[in-house]
C-alpha cells in the first residue's frame, strides 16, 4: 500500500545530515544534543538512551533535538515546548506533521522553517519518505519572520 510506504520506516532514528546541522549550528551555537547516540551526537555534550534526555533539564543550554520519529515524538516535542515556556531554547528537526496532535499542540506558536525537498539523512541511501521542518522553541522572538534558506538541491 502506498500510504504505508510513505509514512513508515524500519527505524525511528534518522541521523541529522552533518551539512544541515553545521548551517544551523552557525546560527544557534548549540551546547547540547538532547537525543543522540555516541555515534551520531552533534554536540560534545549530549544525552543518549542511558541518560534519557526526557528526564533531564534542558535549561541554560541551546539545545539541538532530532527525536525518534515514532510514537514518542510527542513526548520530545512537549519537552521542547515546556522548555520554551521556562525561557529555554530548543531547535528541532522533525517530519512535517500538521495533522498530528503534537504538531498542532506544540508547534503552532513557534517559528517553523519548512525545508525544501526531502532530506537525505546520514544513515539512509535514499531521501526521507516525508518532508521535514526546523521548529524553533524559544521565548525570544528573535527569529520571527526571518527566512532561512536551505536549498536541498545544492546539498544532494
Amino acid at each position: 500500500m502506498v500510504f504505508n510506504a510513505l509514512y513508515t520506516s524500519n527505524s525511528e532514528e534518522w541521523e541529522t545530515p552533518q551539512w544541515l546541522f553545521d548551517k544551523l549550528n552557525a546560527k544557534f551555537k548549540f551546547t547540547l544534543d538532547v537525543c543522540a547516540t555516541k555515534e551520531n551526537a552533534k554536540c560534545v555534550k549530549y544525552y543518549d538512551k542511558n541518560i534519557d534526555g526526557l528526564k533531564q533539564s534542558w535549561l541554560n543550554e541551546i539545545c539541538w533535538l532530532n527525536p525518534p520519529y515514532g510514537k514518542t515524538i510527542a513526548l520530545w516535542m512537549e519537552k521542547a515546548y515546556t522548555t520554551r515556556l521556562n525561557c529555554g531554547t530548543v531547535v528541532a528537526l522533525v517530519p512535517v506533521r500538521t495533522d498530528t496532535k503534537w504538531g498542532y499542540d506544540y508547534c503552532v506558536n513557534t517559528d517553523v522553517w519548512l525545508l525544501k525537498g526531502r532530506l537525505h539523512f546520514s544513515n539512509s541511501k535514499n531521501p526521507a519518505p516525508f518532508p521535514s521542518a526546523i521548529v524553533i522553541f524559544t521565548s525570544y522572538n528573535i527569529f520571527h519572520g526571518e527566512y532561512f534558506n536551505v536549498d536541498l538541491k545544492l546539498e544532494m
